[in-house]
């Protein structure tokens, strides 16, 4: 029982609190117009932690492009023409999921590539590693192996 409890207190405190970092004076009125702000959020990254969305920062400027992509929902903007504002302002890097674009395919292609290389490379150094059979001696060799031995084992007999 005590060991459930554990359980249940690790997995809340290592659950996502993406609520925590929205203030109320910020969430609209508007509750579809708060779900397309938050769902655009999501995607934008907090250009201070880098590594979290605008919704999950409390970093000040997190909260400014939080207000911004509030106020151009109001103002009448379409989703994408938010996310496009904000990229116009802030550059493709604001995206969390940068768009696959002619410049972005290397973004996008690299892991692929670098994985197969990767894999390719352990196969072929797998295949190298194994032991290769042994050819068989010509008659010549074989006999001249035999001789060799016999050599070896008795050095008086030369």
């Amino acid at each position: 029982m005590g060991w459930l409890r554990a359980v249940l207190v690790m997995v809340l405190c290592l659950s996502p609190m993406s609520a925590l970092a929205i203030s109320p004076d910020e969430v609209l009125d508007n509750p579809a117009l708060e779900s397309r702000a938050r769902d655009i959020s999501a995607e934008i990254r907090c250009l201070v932690c880098q590594n979290q969305s605008i919704d999950d920062s409390d970093a000040d400027l997190a909260r400014d492009l939080r207000l911004l992509v509030r106020e151009r929902l109001v103002a009448g903007d379409s989703d994408d023409q938010v996310r496009q504002y904000l990229v116009d302002r802030y550059g493709e890097f604001v995206l969390l999921r940068p768009r696959i674009e002619p410049r972005t395919i290397l973004l996008w292609g690299a892991a692929p590539v670098l994985l197969l290389a990767g894999l390719l490379i352990l196969f072929f150094a797998a295949r190298r590693a194994q032991p290769s059979r042994p050819e068989k001696l010509t008659k010549e060799e074989q006999t001249a192996l035999n001789d060799l031995s016999r050599n070896l084992a008795d050095p008086d007999r030369r």
